[in-house]
């Protein structure tokens, strides 16, 4: 995530760790899901069709968190766990308290766009995963065991994916557990500008299908054994042509990702170089592998060339004019808020407004300012009722909090 913190000096980083020298597993290869499986339709029904142009809400804040970076829940556990950059990960009970669980700020560089970025937990809620940079300024994907008291055993670390960075920014960092069960990565270009330079493919790291970087990945972690995960079978590299952790490529620095929990697409938050950010959809049960553009294109726009041949066009790009990196959200699934059912809400760091998108094969690009700010919005979050939480690195309107860094609920106004 370029900006993010290279802009406003707090950190918004990458991912993707396992073995030191960045070396894949040969692992073996198993049978699989769909890369982006269906789910089970939404939740929330409502007799009117939903308008987010009439949509009423406002940010309530729920705890005190230093540097949020990511938000996740655990099947049958109502706590929301929060990353901080540092290195802890925090649990909010009943929107009162935050307090650690995990505490890895001995073993990472954290600052700038380093530090721990992305955490996800297995499908049974018996493993927390972790994305941060080690020591080294390379990007680490951790495995941690949950204690029956809900705190992780760092001594159980288990390291399952490695990248060497050749810069310090550009680190992607969010990991997310798929509908289809397999641990999604989202990684950046390797950092510097203009993806080149020492470290880089002549082609950028983003086309280059030779490396991780710039990439979307999806492996199967395994808890035991010694291959720290396996290949989905379905991944479009599995045999040939490119390395086989790869599900998509063409990406710059894609902070922040998530899924629809209502049909399972993948929306990513592409943060660009120094004209333009985008939004890119994909629907559940598209045949990888796709490529985003990058560094060919930037958003909808040319940047080292003018051929757009075989590249996904995002379903919105915006030029920067006070904004200068997103920070992508969530569709809204909940049921609080009716009129925000389906739409897509995001932010950017640099001008902390709330907006929000339309969707799908035949979205508008409509880009809807809902008047609602914090500040240095980091990303957001989802809880078990599919209700949005934002994350924001300091913004003195919120109160009761110190400081104003903490997590915020959106709530129905």
């Amino acid at each position: 995530m370029r900006r993010l913190l290279t802009v406003c000096c707090l950190a918004i980083l990458i991912l993707a760790a396992c073995s030191s020298d960045g070396s894949r597993a040969r692992s073996a290869r198993e049978p699989s899901s769909s890369s982006t499986a269906s789910t089970s339709s939404p939740t929330t029904s409502t007799s009117a069709v939903p308008n987010p142009r009439n949509a009423r809400f406002t940010l309530q804040p729920v705890a005190r968190v230093d540097s949020p970076t990511a938000i996740a829940t655990r099947k049958g556990d109502a706590t929301i766990y929060v990353a901080e950059q540092v290195g802890r990960v925090l649990a909010i009970r009943d929107d009162i308290a935050a307090t650690p669980v995990l505490d890895i700020h001995d073993s990472i560089a954290s600052g700038g766009e380093r530090g721990l970025l992305g955490i996800a937990f297995s499908p049974d809620g018996t493993t927390l995963y972790a994305d941060s940079t080690n020591r080294d300024g390379n990007t680490r994907v951790e495995a941690f065991p949950m204690r029956a008291d809900g705190t992780a055993d760092a001594a159980g670390r288990r390291v399952i994916l490695g990248i060497t960075q050749p810069q310090p920014n550009h680190n992607g960092g969010n990991i997310v557990t798929g509908p289809d069960g397999m641990l999604w990565i989202g990684t950046g270009d390797g950092g510097a500008a203009g993806d080149q330079g020492s470290g880089h493919a002549p082609q950028g790291n983003g086309q280059s299908l030779d490396t991780l970087l710039g990439k979307m990945l999806r492996i199967n972690p395994t808890p035991t054994g010694p291959q720290p995960y396996t290949i989905p079978a379905d991944n479009p590299f599995v045999n040939s042509g490119g390395r086989p952790e790869i599900w998509a490529y063409g990406l710059r620095n894609p902070w922040k990702f998530s899924f629809d929990a209502g049909d399972g697409a993948l929306l990513i938050g592409d943060v660009g170089q120094n004209a333009y950010e985008e939004i890119n959809w994909v629907a559940a049960g598209t045949p990888p592998p796709l490529n985003f553009g990058w560094p060919r294109r930037e958003g909808t726009h040319t940047f080292r060339s003018d051929d757009a041949s075989g590249t996904v066009a995002p379903i919105l790009d915006y030029p920067h004019d006070g904004r200068c990196s997103i920070s992508g959200g969530y569709v809204y699934r909940g049921s609080k808020i009716p009129d925000l059912v389906g739409t897509y809400l995001y932010a950017d760091y640099c001008d902390g407004k709330i907006r929000g998108t339309d969707v799908g094969p035949g979205a508008s690009g409509n880009d809807i300012d809902f008047g609602i700010t914090a500040r240095s919005i980091s990303g957001f979050g989802q809880d078990q009722d599919r209700e949005l939480l934002v994350m924001s690195q300091g913004d003195g309107r919120i109160g009761s909090i110190a400081d104003g860094e903490g997590v915020l609920r959106i709530v129905a106004a």
